[in-house]
């Protein structure tokens, strides 16, 4: 009834957390478990350890909050211990991985096509390409198709691509992604903001601004997947504001074939869980099955 399918991946469900918001997996197993989720996705990795930005890094707001983290990370030698824990779990390991060039971006695909645990790569393109001057990578078309055609020479796992919502025309980047080999398309990443001290005077995170997450980003990144799915034809996950089964319908309806979960893990660690069975209950009471809601949208 929850099957999906994702490019070469069988998800027993569309449910997975996003990256950076349920660390490798392994930190909510008191919670539920993780076997029963559609994919388990993991924290970014990169090629070198990465010790993240300066503190405060979070800061919350009434309709969501401020992140700051700076992709910290143990790195992709030290991950490899990580990826072996997780070989105990029957479902999909999605690892999210970045670089500051594209020559991190192919040594981190080549080590981690070599582990059978991962069931498929999903590459962050909203970092600082540092050899042009700190623009991002997820900001060109052009960019993205060189990087993703690259990347995809030198795996043979599936290949998702996580968009930035900070950019003039998102549909163009994931055309670009698409064209280049993707798997399929992740929307969205966090959206770019900052707060004020109005005490101090001085910016709330250490770093001046981050990324903004939580329910008020829904309706935004909703709009992001509805243009997307009309324009490409690889799977959408749609990403951003999840909290209840009304957000999770909302985005199948308008196309998307799965969604990760964030900020909401932070609130109710059970949250993933919880969903799956709601959406069960949903599927049984309307005598529907998911397919049925996909792009069920009528304009």
């Amino acid at each position: 009834m929850l099957e999906i399918k994702i490019g070469n991946l069988f998800l027993k469900n569309p449910f997975m957390p996003a990256s950076g918001t349920f660390g490798s997996g392994l930190e909510y197993e008191d919670f539920g478990d993780l076997s029963e989720l559609g994919a388990v996705v993991t924290k970014g990795v990169s090629l070198k350890p990465k010790v993240g930005n300066k503190p405060p890094r979070i800061y919350e707001l009434p309709s969501g909050m401020l992140n700051s983290i700076g992709l910290e990370n143990v790195g992709i030698d030290k991950f490899t211990d990580i990826l072996n824990q997780l070989k105990a779990y029957k479902t999909n390991i999605v690892v999210n991985f970045f670089g500051n060039s594209f020559e991190e971006y192919i040594e981190v695909s080549k080590i981690l096509d070599e582990h059978n645990v991962v069931s498929c790569l999903e590459m962050n393109i909203s970092c600082p390409n540092i050899k042009e001057g700190g623009i991002c990578f997820g900001t060109d078309p052009h960019v993205i198709y060189s990087l993703v055609r690259n990347v995809k020479k030198v795996t043979k796992k599936d290949l998702w691509v996580k968009l930035t919502p900070n950019t003039g025309n998102i549909v163009s980047i994931a055309k670009a992604a698409e064209n280049a080999g993707a798997s399929a398309i992740v929307i969205a990443n966090t959206y770019t903001g900052m707060k004020v001290d109005i005490e101090t005077q001085k910016p709330a995170l250490g770093n001046i601004f981050g990324g903004y997450s939580g329910p008020a980003i829904k309706p935004i990144t909703l709009y992001h997947v509805f243009c997307c799915v009309r324009e490409v034809n690889i799977p959408i996950i749609a990403s951003g504001g999840i909290f209840n089964i009304e957000d999770v319908l909302e985005y199948l309806i308008v196309g998307a074939k799965a969604v990760q979960v964030g900020t909401a893990n932070f609130t109710n660690p059970c949250i993933l869980w919880d969903l799956i069975k709601d959406l069960k209950d949903y599927l049984i009471k309307k005598n529907l099955n998911i397919y049925d809601l996909i792009g069920s949208i009528k304009l």
